[in-house]
């Protein structure tokens, strides 16, 4: 089944826990400290695929988590890093985090990644908190959550030319004929009801990607006949092939589709609306040459070039994939192209190096990401992790900031969702 949207949750895994050690051995019966830190939490890694052409695994598993990071150990042992865990998605795949709307990749090459979750550090062992002055410190760290978030994926095929016009003109007999893939044809409209993509031979050297988009009608910019969606597929395009029927056989006027395409594809978006476009009249088999001729009098009228074809018979087609192969060579790549694209990237929260005051009702909160991180991993159960806090708390300004807004000594204070009491 082809699905192009998806939302899933990833988390990174929790950092592991510092201890407090101290060196007992036959040797060394009352040694200094060799507490371990713990090892940092997995990643969420997204990398594009060719294997894979549909979000639609994702409807089935919809949260991803890295792994837990590794306690810490005696002799000074770091824990173990948690597992990363990759999610493949297909190349093509827009990411935005769902709550702010941003994108965080956009994966349009193979085996590009995008951390988008990062692990959360690992605490520190008591070994990495010995000073000069503190030569047995009884302090250690727990491992931080990892980050979270949701993402929401949206997928946009990646091909050089788009084959558009009405339901039943011939788009996916045409992409059939020209590259071989097998799509499914029928003599009613919306016989596509998803994308085809398939790769056309030019000359034995050269080709190109194509992909047919399922037919485009009045009110498809605004998601009438799911036409947004399809419209989504278009916009990485480079030519547009534009078909119309010129045999009329569903009644309509073959300009006139023209026309209300192209105001589609512009109110969708003033970039597609520009677009490189090559116009082809199929079905000239059923016609006499006199009528083909007065219908590319009338397109000639409004200055298009109208390319006669006939999908069913051949006629045209190899003139036609000439042509719009010469077309390609002649519009330049963006230098956004697969082959200099980024191969690794980290999505990164936006890191609050300051901190504010609160007070809700008796109770000081101070809030800020650092100070936050500091009071949520220390392990506050000996007077040498207390005595800790108070110094990196006095050194980062927090308690002269306190004292402005009214603090003494005992009061009610708050920090990351701990409660302190701290005799400063």
């Amino acid at each position: 089944m082809f699905i192009d949207e998806a939302t899933i949750r990833v988390v990174g895994g929790r950092g592991g826990n510092g201890v407090i050690r101290f060196i007992s051995n036959k040797n060394n019966w009352k040694g200094g400290p060799d507490g371990g830190s713990g090892g940092d939490g997995g990643d969420v890694v997204l990398r594009s695929s060719l294997s894979i052409s549909t979000l639609y695994q994702f409807r089935n598993r919809p949260k991803f988590t890295g792994g837990q990071g590794g306690d810490g150990g005696s002799n000074n042992k770091q824990g173990a890093r948690g597992k990363t865990v990759v999610v493949q998605v297909p190349v093509g795949t827009v990411v935005r985090d769902s709550l702010t709307g941003e994108v965080v990749a956009d994966l349009i090459a193979p085996d590009q990644e995008v951390v988008v979750a990062r692990g959360g550090e690992g605490g520190r062992g008591n070994n990495s908190f010995v000073t000069s002055s503190r030569q047995a410190p009884r302090i250690c760290e727990r491992g931080l959550a990892g980050e979270e978030r949701t993402l929401r994926m949206e997928l946009r095929l990646v091909a050089d030319v788009g084959i558009i016009g009405y339901p039943n003109v011939g788009k996916s007999s045409l992409i059939s004929r020209i590259s071989g893939v097998r799509a499914k044809v029928a003599d009613y409209p919306f016989t596509t009801i998803i994308p085809n993509l398939g790769v056309v031979d030019v000359d034995g050297v050269h080709q190109f990607v194509a992909v047919d988009i399922p037919g485009l009608i009045e009110g498809a910019h605004s998601g009438r006949g799911l036409g947004d969606r399809f419209l989504r597929h278009v916009r990485r395009t480079r030519v547009l092939i534009h078909m119309v029927d010129l045999a009329k056989l569903e009644e309509r006027d073959p300009l006139e589709d023209y026309h209300r395409i192209n105001e589609e594809l512009s109110a969708f978006s003033d970039e597609l609306g520009r677009r490189e476009q090559i116009v082809v009249g199929n079905k000239i088999d059923l016609l006499d040459e006199d009528i083909v001729q007065q219908e590319r009098s009338r397109f000639a009228e409004i200055g298009v070039e109208l390319i006669p074809i006939s999908v069913a018979t051949g006629s045209g087609l190899r003139d036609l994939v000439n042509l719009t192969y010469n077309r390609l060579r002649a519009i330049a790549v963006a230098p956004a192209d697969a082959k200099s694209a980024v191969k690794r990237r980290v999505y990164r929260f936006h890191d609050e190096e300051g901190f504010r005051v609160e007070q809700q009702g008796e109770t000081y909160i101070v809030l800020g990401q650092t100070v936050e991180r500091l009071v949520k991993k220390l392990v506050l159960d000996s007077r040498d992790a207390q005595e800790y806090l108070s110094d990196r708390l006095e050194r980062m300004g927090v308690f002269r900031e306190l004292g402005r807004h009214g603090f003494t000594a005992g009061d009610p204070l708050r920090i990351g969702g701990v409660e302190l009491e701290l005799d400063q």
